[in-house]
């Protein structure tokens, strides 16, 4: 296959709306690539499978992908990180759509809009990321995308086909249905596709069941292992039109999240409600000179909090609108057999508004409506070109730049009680300053691969990218604790006040992959070093007393804190790879491994960066004979010892668990079991934050934490899964 052909295949292939028949072309475009152009890391789609039943929560997909950690945060709703990087720092796209959390406590993260059954692809661009696929981040992209529509092959006429599936697990009683069905004809294809999850909370190891404790607040009595603030209900629809003609495919799809409740162990508040309506319209064509994509999207979330019965009895309403408006424009240009050029331009409106209502059972918040951020608004236009050029069979370059403008902006704010001066003159101060900012930031890329032969590969380059802050980052702005420590997106238990003159962050990155591998890669071993320097990182500075705050800042307690400009520093390791380990009469044996190491400090202060995952490790040994596909897995992790002092982050204790996983699958039957926690081993999840929940109480706290609780991880689960095709 030649340049042209195998580099505009994987650049169609990568795409949202590509689509599939019986003989899985478009018309004459092909969409198999010899290999990718760019490391990017995709989520086998056998690991897709054994792992839904198992999780309700998308972002865990990817806790195999080389790399990446997880913010604990509701049962659906954790925040991917990559080397260290989260949140607003990666660029998250669900079906090309760039969602946004609306929500101050980043409950609603783009990852939590989409079912695990209803990933078809997930894809990661850790480190060196293409400025085509990147953009208003510094640590990396995420692709989700649902599966691709399908056609009637020629001469069958019309297509139905679909699937269903249920699932339950142990601990917190989870359970949960899914089902997708399409019909198609050789041109046009419906499909739709509705999955449901919910469970209690779980439960965390130890034999503490005849146990319970009573709720300080509401009464409730609690079993000490129950780890409260962890259940949560959600389901998702989505319904997709696409029409197929020679080189051209249109989509349309509207999708809904109906989520009556999503409780949350590190954070005071809690989802009662949150509502979100997506509409996406999208048009793929091939021509002789390459490919044109363009779309078009829209999204809408309402989003309520309140106070979990088990949490409090006096009630503080939240509530939170996001609209977001989208565009793309792109094309894949084959300038030559050995050139190809990618161009493309994007544009995002978002609007925000966070308002609190009154309560007036409770005298200091009441009588009116405190506004956290009022007509709230980010603007982003962006521009980009690469270029990507086969020098020779060994050589592989790319080279691309992407200009984004951000324009921001936000309306006055109040207070509960205009009459508070102390509290009202924070808002006074507020409203009195410019607020529109404008961000002109320019990102690098420069990347080249060299194959060194049939069985190595090296791949090297240096990013610039840049971050402008997000709405909470830069409007946010009363110190009072109470309104301040409902502002805290990673959970660490903090207050967090804004700040409008935030720079963007700016992050320049080295990194290299070294990958070693047979011919059919039957065995591979890959290592990724990697230096990350970020100015002006988005770090955080104690507020001190002022009239507003008389709280200063204190070791071994949650303080309020400000949104700050300092510089850091990332680096690590990520190592994997698989071998196989023999073939017997019983089946086939292998042995995959993983291994991550990131280390981050602020370099103005000193301090150790929040929420760095500790060293890592996993070992999975795999087992193969017929239909059956097992696994047992040892997972291993270090004590965390190095935390960020500001934040007065709770350290936690090694820990190793083992996770068992088996499937069977027949031609439209699979079935799919296990056991997490086989040992039920007692742990505290490293990146959990702080536990604010109710249940586990201070009596079962290890002495390696000397004030606050982490958040424990769940106990042993036994949990099935099956999936039917029709």
């Amino acid at each position: 296959m030649s340049f042209k052909r195998a580099t505009l295949a994987a650049a169609f292939a990568a795409l949202p709306f590509t689509a599939h028949s019986a003989d899985t072309t478009l018309s004459t475009v092909v969409i198999t690539a010899e290999k990718e152009s760019t490391s990017a890391s995709e989520v086998p789609p056998a690991n897709l499978r054994s792992l839904r039943p198992a999780t309700s929560d998308t972002a865990s997909l990817l806790r195999d992908v080389p790399g990446v950690s997880l913010y604990g945060a509701g049962g659906a709703s954790s925040l991917p990180a990559i080397h260290g990087l989260a949140d607003d720092r990666l660029r998250i796209k669900v079906d090309g759509m760039d969602l946004i959390a609306s929500c101050p406590n980043h409950m609603n993260p783009a990852l939590s809009y989409v079912d695990p059954s209803q990933v078809g692809t997930l894809k990661v661009y850790a480190g060196i990321t293409p400025v085509s696929v990147g953009g208003d981040s510094i640590g990396g992209t995420i692709i989700a995308e649902s599966p691709a529509p399908r056609f009637a092959a020629p001469g069958q006429g019309s297509l139905f086909q679909g699937e269903v599936g249920a699932f339950y697990r142990s601990n917190g009683n989870a359970k949960g249905g899914n089902l997708s069905a399409t019909y198609a004809t050789e041109s046009f294809s419906v499909n739709y596709s509705g999955a449901t999850a919910g469970s209690d909370n779980y439960k965390a190891a130890g034999n503490f069941k005849t146990l319970t404790e009573t709720s300080r607040d509401t009464g409730r009595t609690i079993p000490l292992d129950e780890v409260g603030g962890t259940a949560y209900e959600t389901n998702n629809q989505s319904l997709g039109f696409a029409w197929r003609g020679e080189n051209r495919l249109i989509e349309f799809k509207y999708a809904n999240q109906a989520t009556p409740f999503q409780y949350f162990p590190n954070q005071r508040m809690d989802m009662t409600q949150n509502d979100s309506d997506r509409y996406l319209m999208s048009y793929l064509g091939s021509h002789a000179w390459g490919t044109l994509k363009a779309r078009v999207y829209y999204e809408k979330t309402q989003h309520e909090m309140a106070f979990a019965d088990f949490k409090k009895s006096m009630q503080m309403p939240m509530n939170t609108e996001g609209k977001t408006t989208g565009a793309f424009l792109g094309a894949d240009i084959a300038l030559s057999d050995n050139d190809l050029l990618r161009v493309g331009g994007e544009y995002q409106a978002y609007r925000l508004d966070d308002w609190w209502p009154p309560n007036p059972a409770s005298g200091n918040m009441s009588p009116g409506t405190f506004w956290n951020i009022n007509d709230g608004e980010r603007d982003r236009t962006a521009l980009f070109g690469e270029w990507e050029k086969q020098l020779n069979p060994q050589w592989l370059t790319l080279l691309g730049m992407r200009y984004e403008h951000v324009g921001m902006n936000a309306g006055d704010v109040r207070n509960y009680d205009t009459t508070s001066a102390a509290r009202q003159a924070e808002a006074n101060a507020f409203n009195a300053k410019d607020r529109s900012k404008t961000d002109n930031n320019w990102d690098l890329t420069a990347l080249a691969r060299y194959t060194v032969d049939a069985t190595k590969d090296i791949e090297f380059g240096f990013a610039r990218k840049v971050r402008s802050p997000n709405l909470y980052e830069r409007y946010t702005w009363s110190t009072w604790q109470m309104a301040a420590i409902m502002v805290n997106m990673v959970g660490d238990g903090n207050g967090y006040v804004g700040d409008i003159n935030l720079k963007p962050e700016k992050a320049h990155t080295l990194s290299a992959t070294f990958d070693w591998h047979a011919a059919d890669r039957h065995w591979e071993f890959k290592a990724t070093p990697y230096y990350t320097h970020v100015t002006d990182y988005i770090d955080a500075v104690a507020v001190g007393v002022t009239a507003a705050n008389t709280n200063a800042f204190a070791a071994d307690t949650f303080n309020v804190l400000r949104y700050a400009n300092q510089s850091a520093r990332l680096y690590g390791i990520d190592l994997s790879g698989k071998m196989p380990l023999g073939k017997t009469g019983i089946g086939t044996f292998g042995l995959n491994g993983l291994l991550n190491y990131t280390n981050g400090k602020n370099r103005d202060t000193g301090d150790d960066l929040y929420n760095i995952m500790p060293l890592n490790a996993k070992l999975t040994l795999t087992h193969q004979y017929g239909g059956w596909d097992n696994a047992i897995e040892l997972v291993m992790v270090k004590s965390k010892n190095k935390v960020s002092d500001v934040r007065n982050e709770i350290k936690t204790p090694g820990y190793g668990i083992v996770n068992l996983r088996g499937s069977h699958s027949w031609k439209q039957v699979r079935l799919d079991f296990g056991v997490e926690n086989l040992f039920d081993k007692h742990y505290y999840l490293p990146l959990g934050g702080a536990y604010t929940g109710q249940g586990m109480t201070m009596a079962l706290k290890p002495a390696s934490m000397p004030w606050g609780i982490a958040v424990p991880g769940p106990g042993r689960s036994l949990y099935a899964g099956v999936n039917v095709k029709f």
